[in-house]
């Protein structure tokens, strides 16, 4: 039977990481009140050259992982926001209630998925979010220059766009895929950072409630960080062009 949930992992050589990964997100089986459940897994593949796909395939053909774990392979490094569009549009077609964002590197902690289905499916939120800041400054083995680009991204955020999300950059998140159908995904602009404040801001320009849940952000222990100048530089400058857009783009608003 198929679950109603389905974590879009995007990867780029992460041979070190998948498999950990894709099992300690499979092996989740209950809710914070107690009820049953799990989360299938699909992983959008660039291309890796150290076989991560290999891996991916590997794990798919065990019965255990069976009709739970699947894998789109792409040609190339083609962005963040690209991957997980295609992740979106696969997932919306298999008709998951609940789709989330996740990176490979453990960097989100899999034990915290339960809490983010929690917050949409049994509190009645939309978009729930993986905050790094709502509760403080929850980043652990971060270069301190990493941390404050970070956190002062998010305020810069707030400020020119007046959206009251304290980490507006988190890459931990759960949609219900109402949200997902609303939202024009065809028109979505960025790749890098400016993707996942774009995807935020227009959830919620769209009417939907977003909720951010406390989590602790572990600075990957294998494999290379894929994070880059260019990548934020794009968030900053996206920024203006996504408050210019509030004040006169037309967005879908929810059925």
């Amino acid at each position: 039977m198929k679950n109603d949930s389905i974590v879009i992992i995007p990867t780029y050589n992460e041979k070190e990481n998948i498999e950990n990964i894709i099992r300690a997100v499979t092996a989740l089986k209950e809710t914070p009140n107690g009820t049953e459940h799990s989360f299938d897994v699909l992983v959008i593949e660039d291309g890796s050259p150290d076989g991560t796909a290999d891996i991916v395939k590997r794990l798919m053909q065990t019965e255990e992982m069976k009709d739970r774990l699947h894998i789109i392979e792409r040609s190339g490094k083609l962005g963040l926001g690209t991957a997980y569009i295609t992740g979106f549009k696969w997932a919306i077609e298999q008709k998951y209630d609940y789709i989330f964002e996740m990176d490979a590197d453990f960097s989100h902690n899999p034990k915290d998925l339960p809490r983010l289905y929690a917050a949409c499916h049994d509190e009645g939120y939309d978009v729930s979010i993986g905050s790094r800041y709502v509760s403080g400054v929850n980043v652990v083995n971060w270069p301190i220059g990493r941390v404050l680009m970070s956190y002062f991204a998010s305020k810069y955020v707030r400020i020119v766009t007046g959206f009251k999300v304290h980490d507006t950059t988190a890459g931990f998140k759960c949609y219900r895929r109402e949200v997902l159908e609303t939202i024009e995904l065809d028109k979505v602009r960025f790749k890098g950072y400016a993707f996942q404040i774009e995807m935020k801001y227009t959830a919620f320009k769209c009417g939907f409630k977003i909720k951010e849940v406390p989590v602790i952000f572990i600075n990957r222990e294998l494999g290379t960080s894929k994070m880059s100048g260019g990548i934020f530089s794009e968030a900053v400058f996206g920024v203006i062009r996504l408050r210019l857009d509030g004040w006169f783009r037309k967005y879908p608003k929810r059925k």
